[in-house]
């Protein structure tokens, strides 16, 4: 029986970092730096590629992007007609790994600055890395017949540089205005519905990726929204959890983004919470 029983979580002690050497954020460590991180990358592309490659067999009737006024939680979906298949990928830390941009802030402490942003859009093409599984997934696409696009909110202005990159990990290739959309491409600043819908109506879009939910509605990131409310338009019960691994293949992103919002009352509501000597027993 004692290959039955369960074993307590024991730590594992690594090797630490040298004496005085700067330490990365806990976020990017996992992300950019763990076997888990990478192992779960190669596990959602694998997934998103299968049902792919299924769906793109069977023809399906609509498209897995929402139509004009729907939301997740009163879905209605564009329909497909005779468009060519593709797949929609959001770019910076879905495909591609901005490791570069990433080591600067994780070595100087500082937030996110608009200015040094916009240079790493124009020159930093050469310290990216695609995700685990990115590549392979997307040679299975393009394989299979099926249209590799990308809904970014890199800036249009510099579209030669997010062409560059992509091409650089090995994701390309990415055209602007043809399989590359980007911000300012539409009115609407970071709202990317505009562009998925001109997307849908030139393609029957089967699967999407992304690592913020605003990547398949905009609706998710609605300014109003709370952690709760937005929780649940996701969530257990909703009309869109059928999406998640059925069209829609969310990946993960800790170091940034509309996931990372609220604070502790936000996260942890009142029936929730405990403290050591109040349960009265």
């Amino acid at each position: 029986m004692a290959g039955c029983q369960t074993v307590a979580d024991t730590p594992v002690t690594r090797a630490a970092a040298p004496p005085g050497a700067a330490q990365a954020p806990d976020t990017m460590r996992w992300l950019y730096g763990s076997g888990e991180a990478a192992a779960l990358s190669i596990q959602i592309f694998r997934a998103l590629a299968d049902y792919a490659e299924s769906a793109a067999a069977s023809n399906p009737v609509n498209s897995v992007i929402l139509a004009e006024g729907a939301t997740p939680d009163a879905p209605r979906f564009v329909p497909c007609g005779d468009k060519p298949k593709a797949a929609l990928f959001d770019v910076d830390e879905t495909l591609l790994l901005n490791l570069g941009y990433e080591y600067w802030q994780a070595r100087t402490g500082k937030s996110y600055d608009a200015a040094v942003w916009d240079e790493w859009e124009h020159t930093g093409h050469g310290t990216v890395r695609p995700a685990p599984g990115a590549v392979t997934a997307l040679r299975r696409l393009r394989d299979a017949g099926i249209t590799v696009l990308f809904n970014s909110n890199r800036s249009a202005v510099n579209a030669a540089g997010t062409e560059r990159a992509i091409a650089n990990a090995g994701l390309g290739p990415a055209i602007h205005g043809e399989t590359l959309f980007l911000k300012g491409d539409t009115p609407g600043g970071s709202a990317k519905d505009p562009r998925r819908a001109i997307i849908a109506s030139r393609y029957c879009v089967i699967a999407m990726g992304g690592d913020n939910l605003g990547d398949f509605s905009d609706a998710f990131n609605t300014k109003t929204l709370a952690n709760a409310p937005r929780r649940s338009l996701a969530g257990s019960g909703a009309p869109a959890q059928d999406l998640w691994g059925g069209g829609w293949f969310v990946l993960p992103n800790p170091v940034y983004g509309a996931s990372l919002a609220g604070g502790l009352t936000d996260i942890f509501p009142p029936d929730v919470r405990w403290e050591p000597g109040e349960s009265g027993e």
